[in-house]
């Protein structure tokens, strides 16, 4: 249990949260949207470009090593402040290192530091993700998770659209030189964070094991890795084909796609995550994640309608905006679901893989979102979609009283 609760998320927590937020979110784009226009602008072939999108990979294999962040560490910096300094010099030297390098002329470093960025990002969102789980007390993580996504989602703005932006005056060496020197205040952050207080591991009582092992011996501990899989499956499913739905089967424009999905649906989703965490800090666990399951449920119908009625802009203003927003109040809730789930002797690894399977519905499940609409077409798509969310909200009914705990103590 950590030692560093508190009853409310102090002004200096909630910046510390933004920043380890803000580092996790900064190399991101740099390995994707900002990386692909560096790639198109050298003149590189759109196979070869296509293969960098493999670069991901790491993000989701995480979970392989992360029982290494539990138990190795430098006892003078401290459990999750030795893997911190180390995965964000790691990424400083990285993309310092990519900015001295052209596509074409050396395709192969090329493609190995970017692999190299990804698999340090990934292993940064490990010990951020712990760190967060370890420092907040259970009454803090709605809010804690709500600076979290607010800290990503600015991050991705600046290594994505800003970098674009500068790219197109400095250049893209430039760009990613600028965006190393950002990772350096992200280290700064790092050596005056605390930190947490919580029980070590000995050699001897750590296995590989050990976290699944801990988990799964917990009562209701399938039921909860179901909610966790559920939970924003219907989230998922209608946010795989928005912007196909809302170009091919209501006929908007690409400008109007872009200035309303992309533009109030980003402001939508950051609103949504800020009035998730602050609902949190009034409303335990259990409830946030049902009200803001049956909301999700109901954004998600709201596209059904406008299915219905067809090309109409202000309905599709609204279910952008609702969808994106409740989207956000799920984010938060889940995130603070995951880190109440979490021993603390085992948070690297446990929460790791929780998010792993968080991420099921929407890289496994979501797919099959495109053979639905072919066959039943976009109308009946949403109301399917809508209907996925009752599984999860039926599990979490089930689980109520454990979860009302979680609120009130951590693991």
């Amino acid at each position: 249990m950590t030692l560093l609760a508190a009853k409310k998320l102090s002004l200096k927590r909630q910046l510390l949260i933004l920043c380890m937020g803000f580092s996790s979110g900064l190399p991101l784009a740099l390995t994707g949207t900002t990386l692909q226009a560096w790639l198109v602008n050298s003149g590189m072939g759109i196979k070869t470009i296509g293969l960098f999108a493999a670069i991901g990979i790491p993000y989701t294999w995480k979970f392989i090593w992360s029982p290494l962040m539990d138990r190795y560490y430098i006892p003078r910096l401290g459990r999750r402040r030795t893997w911190l300094l180390l995965t964000q010099l790691s990424l400083f030297f990285s993309i310092n290192w990519m900015s001295t390098l052209t596509p074409l002329e050396s395709l192969e470093q090329f493609g190995l530091v970017a692999l190299f960025i990804a698999f340090f990002s990934a292993s940064q969102d490990i010990v951020i993700d712990a760190y967060r789980t370890d420092i907040l007390a259970p009454s803090e993580r709605g809010m804690g998770s709500a600076m979290a996504v607010l800290g990503y989602r600015l991050a991705m703005l600046v290594s994505g659209a800003g970098g674009l932006i500068l790219a197109n005056y400095l250049g893209f060496h430039a760009t990613y030189q600028v965006m190393a020197l950002l990772m350096v205040l992200m280290i700064t952050v790092s050596l005056f964070a605390p930190e947490p207080l919580t029980q070590s591991l000995t050699k001897h009582d750590y296995s590989w094991t050990a976290p699944i092992a801990e988990f799964l011996k917990r009562p209701l501990s399938f039921f909860f890795l179901s909610l966790v899989i559920l939970y924003k499956l219907s989230d998922a499913l209608t946010g795989s084909l928005t912007t196909a739905f809302l170009i091919q089967g209501v006929h908007f424009t690409l400008v109007e796609v872009g200035a309303v999905n992309k533009g109030i649906g980003l402001g939508a989703t950051l609103l949504g995550a800020f009035i998730g965490g602050l609902l949190m800090t009034r409303i335990n666990l259990y409830r946030s994640l049902l009200i803001f399951g049956l909301l999700q449920a109901v954004a998600t119908l709201s596209f059904a309608l406008l299915a219905h009625l067809g090309h109409h802009s202000l309905l599709m203003i609204t279910s952008v905006f609702l969808e994106n927003l409740t989207s956000g109040m799920g984010t938060a809730a889940l995130s603070a679901l995951l880190m109440s789930l979490c021993h603390h002797q085992f948070s690297a690894t446990q929460f790791a893989l929780l998010s792993a399977l968080s991420a099921v519905g929407r890289v496994y499940l979501a797919p099959i979102a495109g053979v639905i609409v072919a066959n039943l077409g976009w109308m009946n798509f949403f109301i399917v979609a809508t209907l996925s969310a009752i599984p999860g909200i039926v599990i979490l009914w089930w689980v109520r009283e454990a979860l009302k705990n979680l609120s009130i103590k951590s693991i």
